[in-house]
């Protein structure tokens, strides 16, 4: 059901993907070199989540990249866009969910919009929740 929301309503999908800021290095260009090389895996990741859910669902969902310290860009991204009707994490697998899930999960009650979490495992096409 949630995946059919953006194309029902009307809405859109943005993937922000978040690419951690590396550790002040004594040789810029090497942290340099590493935050494009992770960059550059994020976007591709960021990409082939994007053909998959236009595959599925005729949405093809807008890209951003953002390098920096996730729970800042997540709230940031938010403060500056009203429209966004949802915000959507995944956790992670095992027993901590992951640093957005715990930092977006404790302060859900006070989020401008609707929090979800999305289990590690989850298998849409084992669920008996689908349309």
């Amino acid at each position: 059901m949630l995946r059919a929301g953006p194309r029902r309503w009307g809405g859109a999908v943005h993937l922000l993907a978040l690419v951690p800021q590396q550790n002040f290095s004594a040789f810029g260009a090497v942290q340099a070199t590493i935050e494009e090389e992770a960059r550059d895996r994020a976007e591709m990741l960021a990409h082939g989540v994007a053909g998959n859910l236009l595959a599925e669902s005729g949405i093809m969902p807008t890209i951003s990249v953002k390098i920096g310290q996730g729970q800042r860009i997540v709230s940031d991204f938010l403060a500056e866009h009203a429209e966004v009707a949802a915000l959507v994490l995944g956790a992670a697998k095992g027993g901590v969910p992951g640093p957005l899930v715990a930092h977006f999960s404790a302060a859900a009650g006070s989020l401008p919009c609707p929090l979800y979490i999305i289990p590690a495992d989850y298998d849409e096409a084992k669920s008996d929740h689908r349309p």
